[in-house]
């Protein structure tokens, strides 16, 4: 397969159901269906237990690329079976697998690109290192430190204050712009545009 033709798989991480909707560990899901919406696709269930959508990021030409969008269905912590039967059924390389998630360590609406590294904690994370490895593309969406002695837990499935939902919008499409550079112009440029 030409490298024009080869598929991306980019994963947003989330929980599924309405009752997790809205929350910052759901950033990953925000980003992905605002992806589809771009490419003007429609997510569906695939075996693999997740959600997908084939589509093309980029503008039309050259830059186009192909890509599957994703959300899998399980929970957060167990999301890296999904990824990981995704990656076979699409013949992903995983050089060409971008997971969108939340990142404690960055403040609110911070974005940082970045290819491997640990989980940080993150149990989304964990789960696609143990399925798939870790050298596979990140765009680390940030949702800031918990106020006080308040759990990690319970800050992260808690939704976005109404302060933070001010400017949600604005940058959850700043992080699928960063997809779709990481993508058409890959991670060097990437990071410059977006790591700032």
């Amino acid at each position: 397969m030409s490298d024009a033709a080869q598929p991306w798989l980019v994963v947003g991480l989330g929980n599924p159901g309405p009752g997790y909707a809205g929350n910052r560990h759901n950033v990953g899901f925000m980003v992905a269906d605002l992806l589809a919406g771009r490419a003007g696709g429609r997510f569906k269930a695939h075996k693999s237990r997740a959600q997908v959508v084939e589509a093309r990021l980029g503008p039309p030409g050259p830059l186009s690329r192909r890509i599957v969008l994703a959300k899998p269905m399980s929970y957060m912590n167990l999301s890296g079976g999904q990824v990981s039967a995704l990656a076979g059924f699409y013949k992903v390389a995983l050089d060409r697998l971008v997971v969108v998630h939340d990142e404690l360590d960055l403040d609110y609406g911070t974005l940082r690109l970045k290819l491997g590294g640990g989980d940080n904690g993150h149990n989304g994370l964990k789960s696609l290192s143990k399925s798939v490895g870790r050298d596979y593309l990140r765009v680390r969406f940030g949702v800031g430190r918990p106020p006080g002695r308040m759990e990690v837990a319970d800050y992260v499935l808690k939704d976005f204050s109404a302060a933070e939902r001010k400017d949600l919008d604005y940058f959850v499409d700043r992080a699928a712009d960063a997809v779709e550079a990481l993508v058409t112009e890959g991670l060097e440029r990437a990071q410059n545009t977006y790591n700032g």
